[in-house]
């Protein structure tokens, strides 16, 4: 500010400084808020735009799996019937799917079970303490 700027007159009092400061509080959360907003599309934008590339490279990797599984049956084809081959390689998919299945099922088994001394208890517990029942150390 300058000096040929500086008008004592102009200036305002403690009280008229407090009552516009709920008003500018709110202009300045709202200009945050837009500016994440803004901040957030963009970023939404490229992360939409990076799962839809994975999800094409997925489809990708889909077909190339079933031309490798062609390849497997042609292959056996040569030292065995046509019909064989396609049963042995039909078995082997079916058999790796399992294993698979099995994995997956004891890896939810194990993220769904409850934990007696896990965060729950501990909530328990807590909220047991602040009744003032149970045991709890002082």
């Amino acid at each position: 500010m300058r000096n040929s700027d500086f008008n004592p007159k102009s200036r305002k009092s403690t009280f008229e400084l407090l009552g516009e400061l709920p008003g500018q509080v709110i202009a300045l959360v709202k200009a945050e808020l837009d500016a994440a907003k803004a901040e957030f599309a963009g970023k939404a934008k490229n992360i939409g735009l990076g799962i839809g590339l994975f999800v094409v490279a997925a489809v990708f990797v889909f077909f190339a799996g079933m031309v490798l599984v062609a390849a497997a049956v042609i292959a056996l084809d040569l030292v065995l019937p046509l019909w064989l081959a396609a049963v042995i390689v039909a078995l082997a998919l079916l058999l790796l799917a399992l294993l698979l299945a099995l994995i997956g099922r004891n890896r939810v088994k194990v993220g769904t079970s409850s934990d007696p001394d896990g965060v729950t208890e501990s909530i328990r517990r807590d909220v047991d303490a602040l009744k003032g029942v149970g045991k709890y150390e002082h």
